[in-house]
């Protein structure tokens, strides 16, 4: 059984598409959508320890990764889904579990919403969540801006698109006997691929955060009426999305599976075996 991981190019919808793929065309899809500020390098080691029994696909958006950059893109979560749902269809992927991991989550679940049938089951690890009163206190200062003009609040937003503040982002409140096992690569790697254009779209997606804020009931309304197959895995330690966050999503999934892991935000760089053990096993029981 081929687990290496390959990288390909595709176009989607005009934009020059890089995206890792692992495992034989034939096997279930596990979709891979990134977060903030990182790309599919974040699945780089994931990916083989499942690819013996799955299909793993990890795009890098539009403006991140190895991806191109285009001027005429929607550089906000719609966008950003509309792309995603593209590159699904180009791929011609009709079935997937998906991973929702930070900024991916809300991209993910409008993509699900697009069409709920394709969801066959979500794993989710420290999404961004949909559950206002849940958020962490870093929201507390991204929520400062929302009474700035757009174009103040953008501008505010574009300032916080730097190398110093990718390094917090990776970081985030991890335990100190962890943060050993967060590599300097994955600030130094994403930083050094952030153009002027790059940060001017990272400032446009940042400051989309306040329209996502209002989004927050049509994704409680998607979990609540569909219900699908869900897993939850979450590292408690986490600026933003913290024990709390993870336990909002019991309230419109009650039947989700939920693990509390000793990290932070960024489990797969500090707790990839834990990890892949819940998540091999969650994707066992949907095959039997």
């Amino acid at each position: 059984m081929d687990t290496r991981v390959y990288h390909r190019r595709v176009n989607v919808g005009g934009v020059d598409t890089f995206y890792r793929e692992a495992g034989s065309p034939e096997a279930p899809v596990v979709l891979l959508p990134h977060g903030y500020p990182c790309s599919s390098y974040e699945f780089r080691n994931l990916m083989p320890r499942l690819a013996d029994r799955w299909r793993l696909i990890a795009p890098d958006y539009p403006g991140f990764g190895y991806s191109s950059t285009p001027e005429d893109f929607d550089y906000s979560f719609d966008g950003y889904a509309t792309w995603l749902n593209r590159f699904v269809e180009t791929l011609s992927l009709d079935r997937f579990v998906i991973y929702l991991h930070d900024f991916g989550s809300p991209i993910g679940a409008r993509l699900a919403i697009m069409r709920p049938e394709r969801i066959v089951a979500q794993i989710i690890q420290n999404g961004d969540i949909p559950y206002e009163d849940a958020l962490g206190p870093e929201y507390a200062e991204i929520d400062e801006t929302w009474s700035l003009p757009d174009d103040q609040r953008r501008s505010a937003m574009g300032g916080a698109v730097t190398e110093d503040n990718f390094r917090t982002e990776f970081l985030n409140d991890l335990l100190p006997a962890l943060t050993q096992l967060i590599s300097p690569d994955l600030w130094h790697l994403h930083w050094s691929l952030t153009t002027a254009r790059r940060k001017n779209a990272m400032a446009e997606l940042l400051s989309d955060l306040k329209v996502n804020r209002s989004w927050f009931p049509s994704h409680r309304r998607y979990l609540a009426e569909h219900r699908p197959p869900t897993l939850i895995v979450w590292g408690p330690h986490d600026h933003y999305m913290p024990e709390k966050s993870a336990r909002a999503y019991l309230r419109d999934l009650p039947d989700a599976e939920l693990h509390l892991v000793k990290g932070g935000h960024w489990l797969l760089e500090t707790n990839l075996d834990e990890v892949t053990m819940l998540v091999r096993s969650f994707l066992d029981r949907l095959t039997k």
